[in-house]
């Protein structure tokens, strides 16, 4: 069997990448410009937000992946270069052009990024000081530093690393992510980055990541808005020699499994950071008539400001819960409802348990982390959401910083 082992490192943890994290004053005294590269090109894989209203890097980005090869990722955190004209776009090309020039690579391999404020234009002074500083400072050791300078309402970095085996030698996965409100992402201010020595066929690693983002960062919300700047990107280089992977390749399971594990891990580490959060809440839908209602029960339940903030409460108030059920768009049967909090049983047929003491409930929501488990009995059709509390700081936070 092979064992998936967590490691250090981030993005730079892989052979053959470079990262910085420096200081451009886009947004205030800190790290805000971001750089990963790769010491050769490699293949490319990506998800994007859904909003009908996109980011400059995302419009360009999306043009630039159809060429199947990347080098370099340059994130600036700040400014979200989004709804700010023509102007905008031409911003996120001279990134690319920029950063490239003093890479000596060709700018169509240059991926750029932003995160912060809509609709304000691009400072391309500190902009452009900043790719000049963060090529001078590409480090080996580089992943955490790079991390923290796409952070904006983020409380801490999120990096994950994993090492396991291809054809018998090492490989590494490297990741960073940055998100904590308007996180609903659907593809959240939410931006994630992995890397890979491996080598990898470039549609197999599309199809590889896009399947492993339905089933973490597309399932989680903080507080049901949709960023228009959501953006994975996936480097892989090829730098350990191993065969091309594909299904076809006998290891292809372990690192499509790795592949989850990291997404996964990047996405629950969101949640968790949530904009003023105070617990993390798995919502569990089983029973559903379809997969389609499982989502729209669990997301309706997840997103509920009065369910959220009775949580945040450490009230468990079960009525707000089968409420949104009940108006998600889901089939349901008041009848044959169950509501279980962790293992205990709050609803039972649409109607308070038996038996059941309100201080035992209490208990459960007293917790930073539970489960909220309801059961349609109607068919077979499941789904998980991730999620947690409306707090007071969420409020704060948001009635200070433009998103």
């Amino acid at each position: 069997m092979n064992n998936i082992k967590a490691i250090t490192g981030g993005v730079t943890a892989p052979k053959g990448y470079r990262a910085a994290g420096v200081e451009a004053r886009i947004k205030s005294p800190k790290r805000d410009m971001a750089l990963v590269v790769s010491d050769v090109p490699a293949a490319v894989a990506g998800t994007f937000t859904t909003n009908l209203i996109q980011g400059n890097h995302v419009k360009l980005c999306k043009k630039l992946i159809k060429g199947r090869m990347a080098q370099a990722i340059i994130v600036n955190a700040g400014n979200a270069n989004a709804c700010n004209g023509p102007e905008g776009l031409k911003a996120a090309r001279r990134m690319s052009e920029l950063t490239g020039e003093l890479l000596d690579i060709r700018p169509g391999l240059v991926f750029p990024c932003s995160t912060g404020t809509i609709g304000l234009p691009m400072p391309m002074d500190r902009v452009e000081a900043g790719i000049a500083l963060a090529v001078k400072a590409l480090s080996r050791t580089g992943g955490p530093s790079a991390a923290k300078a796409i952070m904006t309402t983020d409380t801490v970095d999120k990096q994950v690393t994993l090492e396991f085996k291809v054809d018998d030698t090492t490989v590494r996965i490297g990741g960073m992510a940055k998100g904590a409100g308007m996180i609903e992402p659907k593809m959240a201010t939410m931006l994630a980055y992995l890397t890979t020595d491996a080598a990898v066929d470039a549609k197999a690693l599309q199809a590889c990541l896009s399947v492993a983002v339905s089933e973490s960062f597309n399932r989680i919300t903080v507080d049901g808005d949709q960023s228009c700047n959501d953006t994975v990107l996936f480097l892989a280089n090829g730098m350990v020699g191993n065969k091309p992977l594909s299904p076809k390749h006998r290891d292809w399971p372990v690192f499509a499994g790795a592949v989850g594990q990291a997404t996964r891990e990047l996405s629950l580490k969101i949640v968790k950071d949530g904009e003023g959060a105070s617990r993390f809440v798995t919502v569990v839908v089983r029973g559903a008539a379809s997969g389609a209602d499982a989502r729209l029960a669990a997301r309706a339940v997840a997103n509920s400001s009065l369910v959220k903030t009775a949580w945040c409460g450490g009230d468990p108030n079960w009525g707000r819960i089968i409420d949104a059920v009940g108006y998600s768009g889901a089939k349901i049967v008041e009848e044959k409802t169950d509501i279980r909090f962790d293992r205990l049983f709050a609803v039972k047929g649409g109607r308070r348990a038996a038996g059941v003491e309100l201080k035992d409930l209490e208990k459960v929501f007293a917790q930073k982390e539970f489960t909220v488990e309801i059961a349609l009995h109607l068919g077979k059709g499941t789904d998980t959401v991730y999620t947690c509390d409306l707090t007071k700081e969420y409020v704060d936070i948001n009635a200070e910083y433009m998103t």
